[in-house]
């Protein structure tokens, strides 16, 4: 690869001019005009009463693709654009904009929906039997059955015209509200306003102290900003309450695990297992505050460094370590990592005004991917970028795929993103070239560990018990940290000396309004994973085709489907997640006899 690799990404490929380009400006009004003539489309089109006439749908299903592709290149580009400067007005009034087109494309696909769910059975089996949609036959089956459990057309799109000013709205309250949050840090005689992704790059230091002094700052300023953001979260949960109770909807997991296609039996199975077998990460927990040299773990102790802390990588070495670990299982995944290293796909430079956390969001017409993190040369921050590179790489083995069957969900998402740190971290801990070094990239595979079985499950059980406390009203400050806190105590079987009380608030997964629950589909797809590395370890050279089959596979099958197919296993019973759940544990027990 070159150096040095760039490491801000290159937006103007796409639509010159950012926030103020006048190509992208032409293209929302495309795809205004796609959705009119969809709506137009729809209005003039007869249900088909057999099979012959059901071909009179195909050009209408084109519309549907069409604007998709459009909808989702839209929103990644305002997604960068927020996310890379979040001083950039312009910006969010294009995210509004693109909201409201969203807003009239789901109400399209509502009636579009509808109709599908109005044609007869001789028909509707016609339609199938269409050279041309075999490989969207699942996405369209599931559409017509979800149709069926939703209000008439007439009212789902008007709640989807609602939602925009209300609903997304709130949603992006805390877009607005993180881009005021700022905390002066003061560090060898300078002070530095950092940034909510700088600040929490700074919760990973190896000093103790920086930590502690970044922690109370970061609780202090997420309690100014709670007013804020209870009213974002209370009205995002009282609108879905209130929707799940028109469609008469009583499960509160009912949308999330729908959206993920993944049955109820899954989800308890999962975690299950995963209760079961916590007691080696309480162990873990207690040997780490031994090591820290404290009685018990503070919450900013749990994702800190142990062994030699302080060793870091440059963006180059990050990027060298990663397309090396890639190509021991897939030269083709390997190849791919370097062009998106070199063309300027990510955005990882460490300067203030950027959105914290990552992500990977993809262009399918232009047929590339963007990457967003704020790269600070620890550990963490490269399995983060193998993390969203193992996201991108999913996308680019669908792009030739129509528009229906990339819509994957975010389980089978966070399997390719999970998979692929595994095989770099898995990897590097075994080419360790000293127990030293060998127990430092141990400890941080462990930490994703935690993190999946013990962070995403307290966010998990918060939110549950966030949803049951709003069905009787408006939940105040000092009860969503009384929630959060018994959530976290829950999670992590009370082994921490101090908890994070304002996570709810400073959480973005929290706000996003496409996705409810976006929680439980990242330890889905840890463990998912975690099988799958099992199987590249077992198969060889063989599994790297095999993988992308499955990859190919992740829009058109439910995830118990795509599991029997590709592994021929049952994903219902425990007996998958507890050999996913022995690997972690090996690692802990590995890390334990190292540090004896």
């Amino acid at each position: 690869m070159r150096n040095p690799l760039p490491q801000t990404w290159n937006l103007e490929r796409f639509f010159p001019g950012g926030s103020g380009s006048d190509a992208f400006i032409q293209f929302l009004k495309e795809l205004q005009s796609n959705i009119a003539e969809l709506d137009e489309t729809l209005s003039g089109l007869a249900v088909p009463e057999t099979a012959e006439q059901s071909a009179s749908l195909l050009p209408v299903i084109v519309l549907v693709q069409t604007a998709l592709l459009k909808i989702r290149e839209a929103e990644s580009f305002t997604a960068c654009l927020t996310a890379e400067n979040q001083k950039d007005k312009r910006a969010v009034q294009l995210t509004g904009q693109v909201k409201s087109i969203q807003a009239a494309f789901a109400s399209a696909l509502t009636r579009f929906d509808d109709f599908l769910r109005r044609i007869p059975e001789p028909a509707w089996q016609g339609l199938l039997a269409q050279a041309e949609l075999s490989e969207i036959a699942y996405p369209l089956e599931e559409r017509r059955r979800l149709a069926s459990e939703k209000l008439p057309p007439e009212q789902e799109a008007l709640i989807h015209d609602l939602a925009v000013d209300g609903y997304h709205g709130w949603g992006e309250l805390y877009n607005t509200t993180v881009s005021k949050f700022s905390i002066p840090f003061e560090e060898n005689g300078t002070v530095t306003e950092l940034s909510a992704g700088q600040a929490a790059n700074k919760m990973y230091s190896p000093d103790r102290s920086v930590r502690q002094r970044v922690f109370g700052l970061w609780e202090r300023e997420w309690a100014k900003h709670a007013d804020y953001c209870a009213d974002a979260l209370n009205h995002l949960g009282g609108f879905r309450l209130k929707l799940y109770e028109r469609r008469g909807w009583d499960e509160i997991h009912r949308e999330p695990l729908a959206i993920n296609r993944m049955s109820k039996e899954t989800l308890d199975a999962m975690w299950g297992v995963i209760e079961q077998g916590k007691d080696v990460f309480v162990r873990y927990l207690e040997r780490k505050a031994k090591l820290l040299g404290v009685e018990k773990l503070a919450w900013h102790d749990v994702d800190a460094p142990v062994g030699n802390g302080n060793t870091t990588f440059s963006y180059d070495q990050g990027a060298q370590l990663i397309v090396e670990q890639f190509r021991r299982f897939s030269p083709k995944m390997a190849e791919f990592a370097v062009m998106a290293f070199e063309n300027g796909w990510i955005e990882a430079e460490d300067r203030a005004g950027k959105r914290p956390g990552g992500f990977c969001t993809s262009f399918p017409i232009s047929e590339e991917t963007r990457i967003f993190m704020t790269y600070a040369g620890t550990a963490s921050n490269v399995s983060t970028l193998a993390h969203e590179l193992g996201h991108a790489y999913h996308q680019h083995v669908m792009n030739d795929l129509p528009a229906l069957a990339q819509e994957y969900a975010m389980n089978v998402a966070e399997t390719a993103s999970t998979f692929a740190e595994m095989v770099v971290s898995d990897a590097a801990v075994k080419g360790a070239a000293t127990d030293e070094e060998r127990l430092t990239l141990l400890e941080d595979k462990i930490q994703r560990s935690v993190a999946f079985y013990m962070n995403i499950h307290a966010r998990f059980l918060f939110e549950t018990d966030f949803y049951e406390a709003r069905r009787h009203g408006l939940v105040s400050i000092e009860r969503l940290n009384e929630l959060m806190e018994a959530a976290q105590k829950k999670a992590y079987r009370n082994t921490l000396a101090e908890y994070h009380p304002h996570f709810w608030a400073s959480k973005m997964h929290f706000y996003l309004t496409d996705v409810p629950f976006y929680n439980f589909p990242y330890t889905f797809g840890y463990m998912f994973s975690t099988g799958l590395y099992a199987e590249a370890l077992r198969r060889g050279a063989a599994f790297e085709d095999q993988y992308i089959a499955l990859l190919r596979d992740t829009g058109r099958m439910t995830v118990e489907d795509l599991a029997s197919k590709h592994l021929g296993i049952d994903l219902r019973k425990p007996d998958f997640w507890q050999q996913a759940m022995d690997v972690s544990i090996a690692d802990v027990n590995e890390f334990l006899r190292l540090t004896e």
